[in-house]
């Protein structure tokens, strides 16, 4: 038996496979997702994904975007999923980090849009893709140079 038939699961009259590759990043693209936020941000989306019936196949958080390898049930609609885990998951970290309220207008934690894309019989690439992504995130920012001093200070 091939490996793509032992991950069809089924409801009541339907068998299914649906595989999405979801990713997403904070309003300005801030690079917010370090050390005990990152930890939270992780239980939080993995709550989020139990409570609905999805299953996480592989994640990714990076410092300013995640990457998901998600199951979706076919009675769920991707943009209503998402709009739940982006909007759930908002409430909830505001709830645990009041002080970024000052920092996100209106509460408003995440960017509009998200990419999705159906992942098809290129599970395994995928997979290594997302598990790969942070360390190629680090390795693109030791390229970058960085300047410590703000550049709105002057000097008259």
């Amino acid at each position: 038996m091939s490996e793509q038939n032992t991950d069809v699961k089924s409801l009541a009259h339907t068998k299914w496979n649906c595989k999405y590759h979801v990713v997403f990043a904070p309003k300005y693209r801030r690079k917010v997702f370090f050390n005990e936020k990152r930890e939270d941000i992780r239980d939080i989306i993995r709550t989020l994904c139990q409570w609905k019936g999805v299953d996480i196949i592989e994640g990714e958080i990076c410092p300013d975007h995640i990457h998901l390898l998600l199951s979706i049930p076919p009675k769920m609609s991707v943009s209503g999923f998402m709009g739940y885990l982006k909007g759930k998951s908002s409430l909830m970290i505001f709830q645990k980090y009041g002080n970024m309220k000052f920092a996100y207008r209106n509460r408003e934690f995440w960017c509009k849009g998200y990419y999705v894309d159906t992942v098809g019989k290129n599970i395994a690439a995928i997979k290594s893709y997302i598990a790969n992504q942070l360390k190629q995130d680090r390795e693109i920012d030791q390229l970058s140079l960085f300047d410590p001093r703000d550049p709105f200070t002057g000097s008259k």
